[in-house]
């Protein structure tokens, strides 16, 4: 187990940290324009970060055991189809009611 002292050292440690690298974002470039090279780069992140947050939760659910899940498929199936042709919204329930109503049906 972590000692108290080395606990709140490393909670400290990570949140400097954390404001150092929001601080140069933020700080330094927050009253100037970005260059168009950066712009161009930056408005790709969230098409780049989102399938690396969802893919994981998805192949390999903990709420499974790690086993990727026919019912989870089919519901990120549904929420995409949603999502592509409704929006956002639409695309969240679209999904939850699928999963749920899936799950509900096998006795999952």
């Amino acid at each position: 187990m972590i000692s108290e002292a080395a606990f709140w050292t490393l909670t400290a440690a990570l949140g400097v940290g954390t404001f150092l690298i929001r601080f140069s974002f933020l700080g330094l470039f927050g009253g100037r324009q970005l260059p168009d090279w950066a712009l161009l780069h930056l408005k790709y992140v969230g098409a780049a970060v989102f399938p690396a947050l969802i893919t994981p939760l998805l192949l390999w659910p903990d709420a499974t055991g790690g086993q990727t899940d026919p019912i989870r498929l089919l519901a990120a199936a549904a929420a995409f189809v949603a999502g592509v042709r409704f929006g956002v919204v639409p695309a969240i329930v679209a999904g939850m009611g699928s999963l749920y109503l899936l799950q509900f049906i096998t006795g999952a």
